[in-house]
C-alpha cells in the first residue's frame, strides 16, 4: 500500500531487522518506500475527459456545417441593423394607422372606392402596412371596416345589399337621394341627405345612393364586420339568374325574349353613371317618405346637440337609454340602432388648435376614425409596444377596446375628424383625470413612490376636461 503509517501499524513493529552484505542479521532504521504521485491518475483522467468533449464539440460542429450547408447552402448570418430595429418599431403604427386616402383606387363609371380593410389573400393588399392594418382589425375581432365612396353627379351607387354587416355612412360633400327596401318591400323609405348627415343601412337591406347635386358626393362608410365584406348588387344577381326563372319571377311583356335584351355591359356596374342617361332617365322625383320611417335610417348628426367642452366640440349619432337628451325624431334613430345586432355608434370630435382629447379609454367598443381636416399626433398604450404617430386628412386610425389613446390638435385649424364605435349600446368611456380623482391619494402615493399631499397638486374642474386646452 501506499500509506506507510498504515503498514507499520498493522505490523505491530516500531522497527525491521535487516542484514548486512555478509548476510549477518542486525538492527536498522526503517527504509520509507517509493511514494506514487497521488495527482498522476486524476491528472490522466481529466485530459481524456477534456479530450473527449473537445472531439464531441468538433464532431457536432462539423455535423451541423454539413446539414446547414446541404438544406441552405447559401444562408448567411442574419445581423439586424440598427435602421431594420427602427424600421421595426416603426412598423407598429400600422396596426392603429391607415393612409387610406393613399390606398388603391377602385375606379368605375360613375364614382370610385377606397378601402380600409381585411383580405383573406395577401396578395390583395397593395402595400405592407396596409396588410398590417387588415390583420390588426382582424385579429382585434373589431367588427368594423372603412371605406370611402365618391359618386358623380348624377351617378348612382346600384341597389345592393351586404350579407355579413350593417352600414354606417356619414355625407362629406354633395347631396343624394337614399332608398331603403325592407323585408318584402312592404315600405320603402326613400329620403334625401346632405353634408354632415349620417346614414344607416341594416344588415342585408336592399338599398341604394343617387348623387343628386351639381358636385360630387362624397361618403365615408362604416361596415360592422373585420372579415372580407359580401356585398351583392342588383345587377349582378340578376345576369346570374337564368333567363327562364327571371322571366318566370318579372312576367314582363314579351316574356323570355324580353328578358334576353338586358346585355351584360363590359364595365363593373356598382357606381354607375351611363353616357346616355338623359335620354335614359326623364323627369326623375327624389320622394321624402314620412319622418318615422325616414329616421329609422337617417341622423341629422351637424344638427345635434353639441357637447362644448374647452378644448372642443362632440356631436353624436348613438343610442341612449330612456330617450335621454333626444327629441322625438332621434329617440327613433337611437332605438333602431339598439334593435339591431353590431350596429355602431358615431360621433364627430372637432379639437380647436393646440387642443388636446385627454387619454382614455373605452370599456365596450373598438374605436376607428377618420380625419376631415386638420392635422394632429395620435398616442395608443396598449398591451404590446407604446406608439404614437401623426396623422392627417384622409388618414383612418384604429384603438382596440380597453387600450388607452389621446388625439392632440397639432395645425393652425382645428382638427376635424368622425369617429365610429363599435356598440349600439350607450357608450362606456374613463378619461386619466377621472380615473386619478377616483383613486384614494394614498393609493396614488404608495403607487408613485410621492407623498400623499402631492397629489393635492391634480385640480378639480367645474368644467369637464375630455377636450382640453393647456
Amino acid at each position: 500500500m501506499d500509506n506507510f503509517a498504515f503498514e507499520m501499524n498493522e505490523g505491530g513493529a516500531s522497527h525491521f531487522s535487516c542484514k548486512d552484505p555478509q548476510g549477518k542479521t542486525k538492527k536498522c532504521s526503517p527504509t520509507l518506500p517509493v511514494k506514487h504521485n497521488s495527482f498522476s491518475l486524476m491528472k490522466i483522467f481529466l485530459v481524456c475527459l477534456l479530450a473527449c468533449i473537445i472531439t464531441t464539440v468538433v464532431g457536432v460542429l462539423v455535423l451541423a456545417l454539413v446539414y446547414a450547408g446541404h438544406v441552405n447552402p447559401k444562408a448567411k448570418v442574419e445581423v439586424t441593423t440598427m435602421k431594420e430595429t427602427v424600421e421595426k418599431i416603426t412598423d407598429i403604427q400600422f396596426q392603429f394607422l391607415n393612409h387610406l386616402v393613399k390606398s388603391k383606387v377602385f375606379e368605375f363609371q360613375g364614382g370610385a372606392i377606397q378601402w380600409a380593410r381585411f383580405r383573406k389573400d395577401a396578395k390583395d393588399y397593395s402595400s405592407d402596412e396596409e396588410m398590417k392594418f387588415g390583420a390588426s382589425i382582424n385579429n382585434q375581432q373589431s367588427k368594423m371596416t372603412v371605406g370611402t365612396l365618391r359618386i358623380k353627379s348624377k351617378g348612382l351607387r346600384a341597389p345592393h345589399w351586404h350579407f355579413n354587416a350593417n352600414e354606417h355612412g356619414f355625407l362629406l360633400q354633395g347631396s343624394a337621394w337614399i332608398g331603403v327596401v325592407d323585408e318584402g318591400a312592404n315600405k320603402v323609405v326613400t329620403y334625401n341627405v346632405t353634408a354632415g348627415q349620417a346614414i344607416f343601412f341594416p344588415k342585408n337591406t336592399l338599398h341604394w345612393i343617387k348623387s343628386t347635386g351639381a358636385e360630387d358626393c362624397f361618403f365615408l362608410l362604416f361596415f360592422t364586420t373585420h372579415d372580407e365584406l359580401q356585398t351583392l348588387d342588383v345587377d349582378d344577381a340578376f345576369f346570374s339568374t337564368p333567363e327562364d326563372i327571371a322571366a318566370r319571377s318579372l312576367k314582363p311583356q314579351g316574356g323570355v325574349e324580353f328578358i334576353r335584351t338586358f346585355k351584360r355591359p363590359k364595365e363593373d356596374q356598382a357606381v354607375n353613371l351611363p353616357m346616355n342617361l338623359v335620354e335614359l332617365v326623364q323627369n326623375a322625383s327624389y320622394v321624402q317618405s314620412p319622418d318615422d320611417l325616414v329616421w329609422k335610417y337617417f341622423y341629422d348628426l351637424k344638427g345635434s346637440k353639441q357637447f362644448q367642452f374647452p378644448g372642443g366640440i362632440i356631436q353624436w349619432a348613438r343610442y341612449r337609454k330612456d330617450g335621454n337628451g333626444l327629441n322625438k325624431n332621434e329617440k327613433i334613430f337611437s332605438e333602431s340602432l339598439n334593435q339591431h345586432a353590431d350596429t355602431l355608434t358615431l360621433g364627430t370630435l372637432r379639437i380647436y388648435t393646440n387642443g388636446l382629447r385627454q387619454p382614455h379609454f373605452h370599456f365596450n367598443a373598438h374605436e376607428m376614425g377618420y380625419v376631415i381636416s386638420g392635422c394632429g399626433k395620435v398616442g395608443i398604450v396598449g398591451t404590446g409596444p407604446s406608439t404614437d404617430f401623426n396623422i392627417g386628412i384622409g388618414d383612418v386610425f384604429f384603438f382596440p377596446i380597453g387600450t388607452q389613446h389621446y388625439i392632440k390638435s397639432s395645425c393652425d385649424e382645428d382638427l376635424f375628424m368622425i369617429l365610429a364605435f363599435s356598440t349600439g349600446n350607450e357608450l362606456a368611456t374613463l378619461d386619466m383625470d377621472d380615473y386619478f380623482h377616483a383613486t384614494a391619494d394614498h393609493i396614488l402615493a404608495q403607487l408613485f413612490l410621492k407623498k400623499q399631499e402631492e397629489f393635492k397638486k391634480i385640480p378639480r374642474f367645474n368644467e369637464d376636461q375630455a377636450v382640453n386646452l393647456p
